[in-house]
């Protein structure tokens, strides 16, 4: 019988080494790849189905959609604990975060415990807006399903469709918003993995 929770860490890392990116070779994709490597030879993952909550429609739609990455049908059939991230303690952040949902598959609170990287899916509902935060690792999103648009630094809002990215730095200012479409994504952290200096800045004012 296959597992579909390791078919999902093996998606994750070939999309992961595959995926082109504009800004050239980066360091968080090597760290993130040799991290899922040991998690696919550890093979520690059978409490799984003790705290499943299912996805909302939007988020079912968007992943069953022809130009979906295949890795999604994996992702459908793992009975995740599908909820809002806790990344802070901030008020405005948590009255933010209802529309949000997310698996941490490796990570200090991951499915697999991992202390060099936070590493899982993440997903927004439609017409939600999540917005400017900063922090000390370094991170990517890859768009697995929908879309979104993505706003770096000082620049403006970028919509990005399934198999694109948005890639910040260290540090840099970053915000997301959606529309008529939710999204799913695979996301990434490397560096000082703590969330001890996270910041939310709430939305923005353009």
């Amino acid at each position: 019988m296959t597992d579909p929770f390791k078919n999902i860490l093996l998606g994750l890392k070939d999309i992961i080494e595959n995926q082109y990116l504009a800004e050239g070779h980066l360091k968080i994709k090597d760290i993130a790849s040799n991290e899922l490597e040991v998690a696919i030879k550890g093979n520690e993952w059978s409490e799984i189905n003790h705290f499943s909550s299912p996805l909302a429609k939007p988020f079912f739609d968007v992943m069953t959609k022809e130009d979906a990455i295949s890795i999604c049908a994996d992702i459908l059939k793992v009975p995740f604990a599908w909820v809002p991230p806790k990344t802070s303690d901030d008020p405005l952040y948590t009255a933010h975060s209802h529309s949000k949902v997310h698996i941490e598959l490796l990570g200090p609170q991951g499915i697999i415990k991992s202390k060099f990287v936070r590493l899982g899916l993440y997903g927004i509902l439609p017409n939600s807006e999540y917005g400017i935060r900063t922090h000390p690792a370094e991170e990517l999103f890859i768009m697995l399903a929908g879309q979104a648009e993505w706003l770096r630094g000082g620049g403006k809002y970028e919509l990005k469709r399934v198999g694109e990215y948005s890639y910040h730095p260290s540090g840099m200012r970053h915000a997301t918003k959606t529309t008529h479409s939710a999204f799913m994504s695979v996301y990434i952290w490397s560096g000082d993995v703590s969330t001890d200096k996270y910041q939310y800045l709430g939305l923005p004012t353009q």
